[in-house]
């Protein structure tokens, strides 16, 4: 009969050897800085891991617990980028919230700020607690600042990534909420397309006779998200009105005012003046201000709903003041010039040459164009026609929308987000921005925008224009016959 050997007493060396990150030779330098460098790794990989195995085993659960929450989180927003953006963008800032709720729409987003900053004072928590553990004056003498500056930097790193996401957070929540109403119904697409009113124009102060400098339409289809930008001329004459106000006063298509102050001549641009300088605009439309719009931009959606025979609900106005800021904060855009253009104010006197009065010049061929560049290549006219102004315009548009790439935008989240906010008024509802709107713009990136500009060269008199056949060929652009198979093949 065996007996079993006789077990080893468990000694001080015993304990040291099976767990030297709790118990470890202390009167050992190298061990113990050995010890202190994986346990300042394990923190700022595993956050509350060091913890666990050295110290307060309490505290480090809870690390560990909010760590694992933290990366769960992570892999499912991640996921859900990438497979559902659009509706992953709908949770994040509130859209799915129905719109009796909609005052909750802040809800997620703070939550997200509130749990960065609070894991970034766990982080801190675990690392000044982790310097505690590593007992830096039993180390060797080196180690001991190596130790510490490494602790400092990536405490530096790791907070600074969760300040970013918590400043991220509520910038998005406070551009969300300052941008797009949540009050605003949402109108169901037109004829299977949204229609958006674009505006832009100076608002600087002392602006009383501002008028907008460019007027388009962008049509999006409610399915694919091909987008189609149709650019009215600002001198449009004698156009027809939408069933409202303005056609009561003008059932024979706008006639205009001739005096200084409220504008001169029957062009679109003149609406705005007309309107709100020289009539009483609430008066004609009594509701816009609380719908998130004015007298002059519900009448100039009239005149483009007049003018084009379609319905269009929103509109955003871009104010090209401010409007460098936007481009600047996406990092310039990038645009192929066909002529030499002067940047200034336009001639003191006519006839004189731009060499004289430019401040500036564009010159020709490809250019990566700044904010102030790009405001002066969509508005220099001088030295062209309207109509060029207009084709240039929606260049920058264009180039604008390929820019805006989801990785761009989130590199440059808090400039672009506070360029926008800033320049850019609209009466979008946050309920039809996520996920519909979103989505269609994922969509839209893959394929090329459709434009149509109403000029001479599109067959439209500039002093006459035959509106049956503008409204005719709008719809030829955006429902185009299909093609129809070949029976022989």
């Amino acid at each position: 009969m065996s007996t079993a050997a006789p077990s080893r007493p468990r000694t001080r060396a015993t304990v040291i050897e099976q767990r030297p990150l709790r118990n470890p030779d202390i009167g050992s330098p190298q061990v113990m800085t050995r010890r202190g460098w994986w346990l300042i790794v394990l923190n700022f990989l595993v956050p509350g891991s060091a913890q666990v195995l050295a110290g307060d085993r309490r505290l480090g659960r809870f690390g560990l617990g909010a760590t694992l929450a933290l990366w769960t989180v992570l892999v499912l927003v991640a996921l859900g980028a990438v497979l559902m953006p659009s509706q992953t963008f709908a949770i994040a800032t509130g859209a799915f919230i129905p719109d009796f709720l909609a005052w909750l729409r802040w809800v997620p987003l703070t939550l997200v700020q509130v749990a960065a900053v609070g894991y970034a004072v766990l982080w801190i928590v675990l690392t000044i607690d982790t310097l505690r553990l590593v007992r830096l004056v039993r180390t060797g003498r080196l180690a001991r600042f190596a130790i510490a500056v490494v602790s400092i930097v990536l405490l530096v790193l790791s907070g600074s990534g969760a300040a970013w996401a918590a400043q991220a957070a509520g910038t998005t929540r406070d551009a969300f909420a300052d941008l797009f109403g949540q009050s605003a119904a949402v109108v169901p697409p037109s004829d299977g397309y949204y229609n958006i009113l674009l505006l832009g124009a100076d608002s600087g102060e002392g602006r009383d006779s501002m008028r907008y400098d460019s007027i388009s339409v962008v049509s999006i289809n409610a399915e694919t998200g091909a987008t189609t930008i149709t650019g009215i001329p600002r001198d449009m004459p004698h156009f027809p009105f939408a069933p409202g106000p303005m056609q009561d006063k003008y059932p024979n298509g706008h006639q205009g005012v001739a005096n200084a102050t409220c504008g001169w001549g029957s062009g679109i641009n003149q609406l705005r003046t007309e309107v709100e300088v020289c009539q009483d605009g609430d008066a004609l439309y009594p509701d816009a201000r609380s719908a998130g719009s004015t007298p002059a931009v519900e009448a100039t959606k009239d005149a483009a709903e007049g003018i084009l025979g379609i319905q269009i609900p929103y509109y955003v106005f871009i104010d090209m003041h401010g409007f460098a800021a936007l481009v600047d904060a996406l990092g310039g855009v990038d645009i192929t010039v066909e002529q030499r253009l002067p940047k200034g104010g336009g001639p003191a006197y006519s006839g004189q040459p731009a060499e004289d009065w430019a401040i500036g010049w564009i010159e020709a061929g490809p250019q990566h164009m700044d904010g102030d560049t790009a405001q002066w290549y969509a508005r220099s006219r001088y030295t062209t026609s309207d109509f060029d102004r207009m084709k240039r315009q929606r260049v920058l548009q264009e180039a604008i929308l390929a820019q805006s790439t989801p990785q761009n935008v989130l590199t440059r989240f808090q400039d672009v987000a506070a360029a926008g906010t800033a320049i850019v008024e609209t009466d979008l509802p946050q309920g039809l921005i996520a996920p519909t709107l979103v989505d269609l713009a994922l969509k839209a990136k893959e394929q090329p925008v459709t434009t149509l500009e109403l000029t001479p060269e599109g067959g439209i008199d500039e002093y006459d224009p035959d509106y049956a056949y503008v409204q005719q060929l709008v719809q030829a652009t955006l429902h185009p016959p299909a093609a129809t198979e070949d029976p022989a093949s």
